[in-house]
């Protein structure tokens, strides 16, 4: 997730955040192909909730009757949820919340030990060797694995995103005064960039591989486990599966095309059912710099991919990171990567047979025949939702068998059609307009230009398609999709009112009798995000929905041990919605189908990520990144300083561990 939200007339300033902001929010698709907006159009032309399009600055205070709907209301009128627990007040402030009779427990924050001999965290007196041996920053996906069987035991696998220099390095940005259209405003200037302090940023990116047990009921690291294990930009990597050794990622450095070092911006990801770690490399175009001319061969993938965005600073002090210097280099990221978390020796896999796109995770599914089925959404405005589908199927009494299982099989993008169904659309070399002379020479081209691929073939644009979950209990997947305020009024008529889509939607596939590899599926929308309060949104939550019960911006997603879906947001804030990201609770069945809850949220200026369940859902891992990113934040003077609350302690991104009090099942 890029934390990308609605437009903001707050004061300029150049954060990373905000450079990153600006690079996302472009869209890079400019191709013909229908948008979800289009296809919902003409599939709901009868359900018709408002004339005309929406602009999200004219937002109204028109109220319906759900504006005034309380808990007891809701209960009172008979809401048959599935789940029990007494939901939050939405708001902002400086800490987290969550619902009574359970607890929020800090597990891990950027900069906690890893290694029985990891150095003390010095925020004044940071190093890229003591950095390697520490907790990264802003994590992004959990996941948990258990170790012999056991819930209470096990490895915990987290993503380290981005980093965010303003408030992570001391006396790095500064608040200045600028005059712009005759006014003076205020903005957070970002200083020089030094060798080390990239490195710094290199070694809290990657991932965290660590042993983790329950102790008198609370979770906590096992710091000389076996397994632990720090993944960072400089980690020896292979490419596997159809595009390793191409000429197209041979560089100076590797004239194999089969070593790459290191992972970016690892958003969600997953783990599989042979107890892998998989990590997505999403917004890797921002590491990117230089210029690369437009009769280059590599110049129309790479601008269909945004890149290079230059968001960081990393291609002054290493020439890898510059398009002009080593063009190569940038088709060796935006794949999936899989880790054994078993051998912390292991070398990392970037499984190209996945694609080559913006990968905002891989969540996966063991198919009734064996095969093994991953989501996975290219997370931009106006792109496209994929699975793969293995060739070979999975061993569960063989865990070796499996382990280059992703090496072979077919990728499949979705074109959505108005009648309710899916089409997935094979990525084969040779089928259909993916040739030699529409230029792609071979398998490896199709899935190192995966987005020019999947545009030849007419899929769907989408309205950034990000975590997708599919539920193995009733053969349904979840599409979250954040939102898309690019889409113009005259893409859209009367019967969507969906331009300028501020606040998403989530849409529910149905796999054809529980077929996770069928090529024909069905799909409806689940909800249509936003404040139901004001009819010009045209939000569809359920009337059972509390005002706290609403969201807008779904981003990531879990499925629990009954089957559930809780939704993380990215986005939520006090202008734009009057309350912080957090986690909701949605039916998905039933009468209460499209009833909403607020379960935990966190504190300003951050976005929730994760989320997963141990195996009994006892325990909920959730993910509280760039907390304090908010207004004019810097190190010296973050929006908060959670979750230490110390005035010698910057703000720092965080895991939270959720246990309900006596025990149980969370929910």
């Amino acid at each position: 997730m890029d934390h990308v939200a609605a437009p903001t007339t707050a004061p300029e300033i150049e954060t990373l955040t905000d450079r990153r902001e600006a690079l996302e929010d472009i869209g890079q698709n400019c191709s013909t192909n229908p948008t979800m907006g289009d296809i919902i159009n003409h599939r709901f032309s009868r359900r018709s909730f408002m004339a005309g399009s929406l602009a999200v600055a004219a937002i109204s205070t028109t109220v319906s009757p759900l504006a005034i709907l309380t808990a007891d209301d809701a209960r009172a009128n008979g809401n048959l949820s599935s789940f029990d627990f007494t939901e939050i007040e939405a708001g902002v402030d400086e800490t987290h919340h969550v619902a009574e009779g359970y607890d929020a427990d800090i597990l891990l924050r950027w900069g906690d030990k890893l290694f029985a001999d990891s150095p003390d965290f010095d925020p004044l007196n940071q190093t890229a060797a003591a950095q390697e041996k520490l907790f990264g920053y802003n994590n992004d996906y959990v996941g948990f694995i258990p170790l012999d069987g056991n819930p209470d035991h096990g490895l915990l696998v987290v993503n380290h995103e981005y980093t965010n220099a303003e408030i992570m390095f001391p006396k790095f940005a500064s608040v200045v005064k600028e005059m712009k259209d005759g006014k003076e405003e205020e903005k957070v200037k970002l200083g020089e960039y030094t060798k080390d302090l990239v490195d710094i940023e290199m070694a809290a990116h990657g991932g965290t591989i660590v042993e983790i047990r329950k102790v008198d009921g609370k979770w906590q690291p096992v710091l000389d486990g076996k397994y632990n294990r720090r993944i960072t930009v400089k980690t020896e990597m292979q490419l596997s599966g159809p595009v390793a050794g191409h000429e197209r990622v041979k560089t100076p450095s590797d004239p194999t095309g089969k070593q790459v070092f290191g992972t970016i911006n690892n958003c969600a990801g997953g783990v599989t059912a042979w107890g892998t770690y998989v990590m997505a490399e999403e917004n890797f175009n921002g590491y990117f710099g230089g210029e690369i001319a437009e009769d280059h061969p590599e110049f129309k993938q790479l601008k269909r991919l945004g890149a290079p965005g230059g968001t960081y600073e990393w291609s002054k002090f290493y020439d890898r990171f510059d398009v002009s210097k080593e063009p190569a280099e940038a088709n060796r990221f935006g794949w999936i990567v899989e880790v054994d978390v078993m051998d912390p020796t292991s070398i990392p896999k970037k499984r190209t047979a996945l694609g080559r796109f913006k990968h905002e995770g891989a969540e996966s599914v063991v198919n009734k025949d064996g095969r093994v089925v991953f989501y996975c959404g290219d997370d931009e405005r106006f792109d496209y939702v994929y699975k793969f589908v293995t060739k070979g199927t999975f061993n569960p009494n063989d865990r070796a068998a499996n382990m280059d299982i992703l090496d072979e099989g077919t990728l499949y993008v979705a074109k959505f059609d108005a009648d309710g169904t899916i089409e997935w659309m094979p990525l084969i070399h040779g089928e259909g307009p993916l040739t030699e002379a529409n230029g792609f020479g071979s398998q490896a081209d199709v899935l190192i230009n995966t987005r020019l691929a999947s545009d030849a073939l007419g899929a769907t644009k989408m309205d950034r398609p990000e975590d997708i979950q599919p539920n193995a209990m009733t053969g349904k997947v979840y599409v979250m999709l954040t939102n898309n305020t690019k889409r113009k009024a005259d893409q859209v008529d009367n019967a969507n009112p969906r331009a300028e889509n501020a606040f998403g939607h989530i849409v529910e596939i149905t796999e054809t009798d529980g077929d996770f590899a069928s090529t024909k599926s069905k799909w409806d929308v689940l909800l249509k995000c936003g404040d139901p309060s004001v009819a010009e949104v045209g939000a569809s939550f359920s009337t059972a929905t509390t005002k706290n019960g609403w969201f807008g911006m779904p981003d990531n997603c879990a499925i629990d041990a009954d089957g559930r879906l809780w939704v993380a947001t990215d986005g939520n804030n006090e202008k734009d919605t009057g309350r912080t990201d957090g986690i909701w609770a949605v039916d998905t069945e039933g009468e209460a189908r499209g009833t909403s809850k607020l379960f935990f949220r966190v504190p300003v200026g951050a976005e929730m990520c994760g989320p997963s369940f141990n195996p009994t859902s006892d325990t909920f891992f959730v993910a509280v990144q760039h907390p304090g990113d908010a207004g004019l934040a810097t190190f010296e003077t973050p929006a908060t300083r959670w979750p230490d609350f110390k005035d010698d302690m910057p703000v720092r991104p965080a895991v939270v561990a959720i246990t309900k009090q006596g025990g149980g099942k969370i929910g």
